[in-house]
């Protein structure tokens, strides 16, 4: 798949969902902010509640961009973990490696930080791990490897050019752009992390 026929999907994907999943989808959806297709600015009938629900789920998981079975496994270990089911899943899904990289400010969206990491660019406490899904823990440190924050990519990064369409950076991480780093200095809270979606009604998709 080429980036320009992705670049496509993500703005279809977002019009259909009603968030804008990547910065190129903001600019086209400030001008067509409804559904896609022939029928994108009717209105909408009276949907379901399992149709509510579900359009919820594919919000979240969209913006982390995973595949059905890795939104489940999220959910099944999420669920299995004391504490609030809603809460423990968007803590597991903001702790992936991907999802703090992009954060941080070293990549400018999800895919591009799952690429990053999947190419052994990043470090965790010192050491190469290239698994987008690895659960990140309080008190470790993620770092661009020395060897490639010489690239363009990473010099554009490292000069703050992905800030102006991310989100601040979450009271969770502590980022020296300059150098690359980041500490997840404790878990995430679901009122900081920066995904538009109601987590209680994917509770209730998973649990139906």
């Amino acid at each position: 798949m080429t980036k320009v026929t992705r670049a496509r999907r993500q703005v279809r994907l977002s019009r259909a969902l009603g968030i804008a999943l990547t910065p190129k989808a903001v600019r086209h959806f400030e001008k067509r902010p409804y559904p896609p297709g022939e029928h994108g600015r009717a209105r909408r009938r009276t949907e379901s509640d399992y149709a509510v629900r579900l359009r919820e789920k594919q919000r979240l998981r969209a913006q982390y961009a995973l595949r059905e079975k890795q939104m489940a496994r999220a959910f099944e270990a999420a669920k299995k973990a004391p504490g609030q089911t809603g809460e423990n899943l968007v803590e597991i899904l903001e702790t992936r490696l991907d999802a703090l990289v992009l954060r941080a400010g070293f990549a400018r969206t999800m895919l591009q930080a799952r690429q990053v990491v999947v190419h052994r660019h990043v470090l965790v406490d010192g050491k190469i791990v290239d698994r987008p899904s690895f659960q990140v823990k309080p008190g470790q440190t993620l770092q661009i490897k020395p060897r490639s924050q010489t690239s363009a990519q990473f010099q554009v990064a490292a000069a703050g050019a992905h800030r102006d369409v991310l989100p601040a950076v979450p009271g969770y991480l502590d980022v020296q752009l300059e150098k690359l780093s980041a500490v997840l200095l404790r878990r995430p809270l679901r009122a900081e992390v920066p995904v538009t979606c109601e987590v209680q009604l994917v509770v209730e998709f998973y649990s139906r």
